[in-house]
């Protein structure tokens, strides 16, 4: 009797395992979430919805885009955070939600470490720092030559205090121990730039190409680790001073509690979505990079970028707060 209880048992507990095992390897059985937080139209919501649309003919189900934009991503940060972690909803989000807004506000209602895990990673670009033609300064060299001799005299614009924009002009500051004045705008200063009431603006290659090209702005340096195809003849920052080099991307997170072979299989559609010739077509036409990795290797993109702009937020004291 004892031996067919156990029998019973074994084949009890067999089928929960058999019906567990179903549960993960049926997943997704229902429309996916993707909270982005930026609006419509918005470089983030242009790449989400392409991964977006990758991913739902690979799985098999809609994948929808949810836009809730505001304070810097952070919105949209809290309610994937908040969200079940069940692998039906997820964060599509620039970098600087966990490599600068960390540092930059005091309070955050998440824990950027705890509450969320990276996923997949989407896109990459360079900035460009780019000034009017007639700019006196030719080259990223002459324009430190000059602020050694006129320290505070030149200006550079950012898209606001912490920025990327401004982050990077304050490292290089930093490094070539320079002084510039720094303007933040709320909006784009590119305006202001091209009519020359500021001199310099770190601005995204995908937006900076257009003006370059068109022989509106001149640019004189890159920011990526090697130069851009579009602009072979501007020398990077670390040409100018060693190790200084950074890029701008997007990622993926989700919840920390979403199941691991969740995250796992979501990262290898994103990452084929990264390596897809059409993908790679339509993502390049924007003058950006696709970028896909494994989530160890976004972890250690998280690690490396959010060393960098700490410490230079720490440095300058800066705060959105």
């Amino acid at each position: 009797m004892r031996s067919k209880i156990k029998l019973l048992g074994g084949l009890v507990l067999g089928l929960a395992c058999s019906l567990a095992g179903a549960q993960n390897t049926d997943w997704p059985t229902k429309p996916i979430r993707i909270v982005v937080g930026f609006a419509a139209g918005t470089p983030p919501d242009i790449f989400a919805r392409m991964y977006g649309d990758y991913a739902s003919k690979k799985l098999g189900v809609p994948v929808l885009v949810d836009n809730k934009p505001g304070a810097a991503g952070n919105l949209s940060t809290d309610i994937v955070a908040k969200a079940p972690a069940d692998g039906y909803t997820f964060l599509y989000n620039l970098s600087t939600a966990f490599t600068i807004n960390p540092f930059i506000y005091s309070k955050l209602p998440f824990d950027p470490e705890k509450d969320l895990v990276p996923v997949a990673t989407t896109m990459r670009q360079g900035l460009v720092l780019i000034t009017n033609p007639n700019f006196p300064s030719k080259t990223i060299r002459d324009l430190v030559a000059a602020a050694k001799v006129k320290p505070g005299f030149y200006s550079h614009a950012s898209y606001g205090a912490g920025s990327p924009s401004h982050l990077i002009v304050e490292w290089l500051k930093e490094e070539a121990k320079i002084d510039m004045l720094h303007v933040p705008y709320r909006a784009s200063p590119v305006a202001d730039l091209l009519g020359g009431q500021v001199d310099t603006l770190m601005e995204p290659i995908a937006t900076a190409s257009p003006l370059i090209a068109s022989g509106r702005a001149k640019a004189l340096a890159y920011s990526d680790t090697t130069r851009h195809p579009s602009i072979p003849d501007v020398p990077t920052l670390s040409e100018v001073v060693p190790g200084l080099s950074v890029s701008s991307w997007h990622g993926i997170w989700a919840a920390s509690a979403t199941p691991a072979a969740v995250l796992t299989r979501f990262n290898s559609v994103m990452v084929e979505a990264a390596n897809d010739p059409e993908m790679q077509k339509r993502i390049r036409a924007l003058n950006v990079e696709p970028l896909g990795v494994s989530r160890a290797e976004m972890a250690s993109m998280v690690r490396r970028d959010a060393e960098i702009f700490g410490r230079i937020v720490k440095a300058k004291n800066i705060t959105l707060d």
